[in-house]
């Protein structure tokens, strides 16, 4: 495990965007985009954290998780779903192919679990029933395992925001894809769900939900893009303490950035108005949990990249031909 003293000497000075000389920048939440030519893309990671849709803080060497992460998973994956990666030349970066991606997310759901206004757990604490185009019984407890795994879409972030309430019907109704796209997309996220509770499970963790994201390849196949089962794309928690944490009412133990939203809504903040401020401390124990949810599923030993990424990055990338 990193140490803490390593992690605060990067706090302050943890980049949070790699300003490399190419054109046709796309600046993620968590990852900045590059353009190299009409068949592949750049995408280096970074350690921005986002909650409620708005850049809030870091966490150092998140973003080496995230793109290390990926990674793993894309080949472990392979033989479910083809990926868009293609090589990962730096611990921060990582080339993929061109895509065109589709117009929604897809959230695969394993427990009854949220605080946001249209999370699962909040509407149906206030009554609602018919949820996503699911129903569901009455005398769920929150945080509590679903029969089974539901997938529920929502529109990519636009100008009026996410469309969180969106059903898989409605994805047919409204044209965003085509039935038989759709229907092979809830297919392969729920097997690459099930995959990823099974790889979860033998981590100790359990996986809880996650977004997964798709699009065409240049022969219009479905590709899955993005990145996978991250603690920024899935919620993961302990499997030892689930059970005792679910009887006593608390929230589970968690190895994902929910603690840092968590962290907000407790000094009152929803996403608008002056951002709090939050010890330190949380943040290195966030990037311990990090670097430990990688080393937990993939089995390897988390390895620190160097600081800052820019001169690195670009020799890296002069090395294996994609910079002159």
């Amino acid at each position: 495990m990193v140490s803490s003293e390593i992690i605060r000497n990067v706090l302050s000075t943890a980049f949070h965007s790699a300003e490399l000389p190419l054109g046709n920048k796309i600046s993620g939440k968590v990852r900045d985009w590059y353009d190299l030519n009409d068949k592949e893309r750049l995408i280096v990671t970074t350690d921005r954290l986002s909650a409620f849709d708005k850049v809030l803080a870091k966490i150092p060497f998140k973003g080496q998780v995230l793109n290390q992460l990926s990674a793993w998973w894309f080949a472990e994956t392979e033989h479910i779903v083809q990926n868009h990666m293609l090589s990962t030349p730096d611990p921060n970066a990582m080339i993929v192919k061109q895509a065109t991606p589709f117009p929604i997310e897809v959230i695969v759901r394993g427990y009854i679990t949220g605080v946001t206004s249209t999370a699962l757990w909040k509407r149906y604490s206030l009554g609602e029933r018919e949820i996503y185009g699911y129903t569901f019984p009455d005398g769920l407890q929150k945080n509590q395992k679903l029969e089974k795994a539901i997938v529920t879409p929502t529109t990519k972030d636009g100008p009026t925001g996410h469309d969180e309430r969106l059903t898989c019907a409605e994805v047919i109704d409204n044209g965003l894809l085509p039935e038989d796209i759709w229907q092979e997309t809830m297919h392969t996220a729920l097997e690459l769900f099930e995959f990823g509770q099974q790889k979860a499970r033998q981590a100790g963790f359990i996986l809880v939900d996650t977004k997964y994201e798709f699009g065409y390849d240049e022969n219009g196949k479905l590709i899955l893009i993005d990145e996978i089962h991250t603690p920024d794309s899935s919620r993961f928690w302990k499997a030892d303490t689930y059970q005792q944490r679910l009887l006593e009412g608390k929230e589970p133990d968690g190895f994902d950035k929910e603690s840092i939203r968590m962290a907000y809504i407790g000094k009152g903040y929803q996403g608008e108005g002056s951002i709090p401020e939050l010890d330190d401390d949380l943040f290195i124990k966030s990037s311990q949990n990090y670097i430990h949810s990688y080393e937990m599923l993939s089995g390897r030993t988390f390895i620190l990249g160097e600081y800052p990424v820019n001169d690195r990055l670009i020799h890296n990338l002069q090395l294996c031909g994609v910079l002159s």
